[in-house]
């Protein structure tokens, strides 16, 4: 670029401290990064933008001209173990795998789905801060030798029973400070929450997915924003290994197949939230129950949550590509999961009225009792189709259980 050109000229400053900046340095920035054997993360740091925000400007600027490409750093490892690395010898490379058709892509969510990304990680984001609050209060107590409340200590009455106890006067003030920040959280938290909330009750992806027991809307709506477009995943083992639960394998020669622990290696938001539901649908009666249970008398409750992750996944993967609700719904607890949705999103409430809506449904005991049995049936039924397995595992296949980690 010329002298002139290096300088990205800004037009406005709003008052939350976003940039507005002149559209024709944008597009000599953009033409710039087309450019052969050019560093688009150099560029961006030379130019103080976010290498995110330039690649967005790319994406507009070449729609209807050529298709950007996005590599995979942990794939393409030849350029990052290079003796000799240059910007110009790294596009090189690149240039050669993606003509011979090696090279492998990142798919590229389009903007409603990063906008769901994003939530998802602040809600994220808050819930875990809070959880490190609390932990701090409850370590003050401790120290102190204060007996632990009898109920929900951050309730109104849980607050005056903390604000009551003998502590010093700098401990005091560190608890409830603490307790301040965490009310302020949770003004912050309600307010994603019902961002959220209206945000699912406009995606049908998300209802789907909560007709599985066990599958909240937080969970539903973080796996729908993993994911994106599930059509990119050709079998649900392609799903599976995007979150990160299929097993590594290793292979040589004649040698039988080595199964060890699960890869790690994907989106592992979207895999803590599978792993949570799991342990939920350990509680409750149905087959993954049931699965859960198998795989635990064998393996141990943590493997077994894992397996039932994994089961989940591909369940998803199913219910999404053939637009299809969970064959083992509860109809009284998805209308009292929805209607919940609904007051979360900030839907007025008909408490008192003389019209009962389906939701009430499942504050009726009979009801709830004859929902489980009909599920705890299909479990019976998952029990006795198993019970004929044979308990032995392949001749010459070895699990993680028996993994031999490598220094």
């Amino acid at each position: 670029m010329e002298e002139d050109d290096q300088k990205l000229l800004v037009r406005l400053v709003g008052r939350n401290g976003r940039r507005r900046y002149d559209p024709a340095s944008k597009d000599r920035l953009v033409s710039a990064c087309l450019e052969p054997s050019v560093s688009v993360s150099r560029l961006a740091l030379e130019h103080g933008v976010n290498a995110n925000l330039l690649r967005k400007w790319i994406k507009k600027g070449t729609e209807t001209q050529s298709r950007v490409v996005i590599a995979n750093p942990i794939l393409v490892r030849a350029i990052a173990w290079a003796k000799v690395k240059t910007d110009k010898i790294d596009a090189a490379v690149l240039a050669k795998l993606h003509a011979s058709g090696f090279l492998p892509e990142v798919w590229m969510p389009d903007e409603e789905t990063e906008t769901r990304r994003r939530v998802v990680a602040e809600r994220t984001q808050l819930v875990s801060q809070m959880t490190r609050l609390k932990n701090r209060i409850h370590s003050v107590l401790h120290a102190n030798l204060i007996p632990p409340y009898k109920g929900t200590l951050f309730s109104k009455r849980g607050r005056a029973w903390l604000e009551a106890q003998p502590l010093a006067e700098d401990q005091r003030r560190v608890v409830l400070r603490h307790a301040g920040e965490l009310d302020r959280l949770g003004g912050e938290l309600a307010q994603v929450d019902k961002s959220l909330a209206q945000t699912a009750l406009q995606e049908p992806r998300v209802k789907r997915l909560m007709t599985i027991t066990g599958v909240n809307v937080t969970v539903a709506l973080s796996i729908v924003a993993a994911i994106g477009d599930v059509e990119r995943f050709s079998s649900p083992e392609k799903l599976v290994s995007y979150f990160g639960l299929n097993p590594r394998v290793r292979q040589s020669g004649d040698k039988p197949a080595y199964h060890g622990r699960i890869t790690k290696q994907g989106r592992a938001h979207a895999r803590s939230m599978l792993v949570e539901a799991a342990w939920v649908i350990s509680g409750v009666p149905g087959p993954l129950r049931a699965f859960f249970m198998r795989i635990r008398d064998k393996r141990g409750k943590h493997v077994a949550a894992v397996a039932t992750a994994r089961k989940l996944a591909v369940i998803v993967w199913h219910m999404l590509t053939k637009d299809e609700n969970y064959i083992w719904s509860r109809s009284a607890l998805l209308d009292w999961k929805l209607r919940k949705l609904e007051l979360t999103a900030g839907y007025p409430s008909h408490r008192g009225g003389r019209a009962k809506e389906s939701a009430a449904d499942y504050s009726n005991k009979s009801v709830r009792e004859s929902e489980r049995e009909t599920i705890g049936n299909a479990e019976e039924v998952y029990r006795r189709f198993v019970a004929t397995w044979k308990q032995q595992s392949p001749k010459g296949r070895s699990g993680a259980a028996h993994e031999v980690r490598r220094s």
